[in-house]
């Protein structure tokens, strides 16, 4: 090998490396869980991780979606299970705190306070949850119960109340039942940051009809 192959080798190994070590610091590992909760609320609970890999970062901001009422809010810090202190600003006052970010001026956002800012090289991971009401993504539809949402990070699960079954779902899934008997659909958005159009049906199954006296003597 000439001493100019061998240059090149080790230019094009380096930069290898240096792109390898780079790409451990931008999160692709959001998720979010969805918990249907009574229909007649239109309510879900939504448990969202999110990895904050802006360095220096001193708040992390998660949109509220518009049309949907936030409750129930609490923030937590996953390395030390720690709550972090938060609270809900428009848009106009987060651009202020965070001028390099885009925000709708209309728009309300949680405001997160890290316990402290986001390290070269490294990342901050926390928890979200709240409760969103929003009657035009969770609806009933005669005997079934609808979730229809646009969904935009790699990894989504949908709990559904406890017996239900699924009539059908717009997006492939895996099916798996949760310990206390809900059933729960786990899918991927493959795109490239692009919205995963999500219609998940479901409708309650039959109650098992109570054995009869002369059944329960015949046992």
């Amino acid at each position: 090998m000439t001493q100019r192959i061998q240059n090149h080798f080790f230019a094009t190994i380096l930069l290898l490396v240096s792109t390898v070590v780079q790409g451990q610091y931008i999160s692709g590992d959001t998720y979010t869980r969805y918990e249907l909760l009574a229909p007649e609320t239109h309510q879900f609970k939504i448990y969202y991780e999110v990895t904050e890999t802006r360095v220096g970062a001193k708040f992390h901001f998660n949109a509220i979606r518009e049309g949907s009422e936030a409750s129930d809010e609490s923030v937590v810090d996953l390395a030390t299970g720690k709550p972090l202190k938060f609270e809900v600003v428009t848009g106009t006052q987060a651009k202020t705190d965070s001028p390099d970010e885009t925000f709708s001026p209309t728009g309300h956002y949680i405001k997160v306070h890290l316990a402290h800012p986001v390290s070269q090289h490294g990342e901050y991971r926390l928890a979200i949850i709240k409760t969103y009401k929003d009657e035009k993504s969770y609806y009933a539809e005669g005997d079934l119960i609808v979730l229809k949402r646009p969904l935009g990070i790699p990894r989504n699960s949908v709990v559904l109340p406890l017996g239900y079954e699924i009539v059908s779902c717009s997006v492939a899934t895996q099916v798996l039942r949760e310990p206390d008997g809900r059933l729960k659909l786990a899918f991927v958005n493959a795109g490239s940051g692009g919205q995963l159009e999500v219609t998940i049906k479901a409708r309650k199954l039959p109650s098992s009809p109570k054995p009869s006296s002369d059944q329960k003597a015949a046992h």
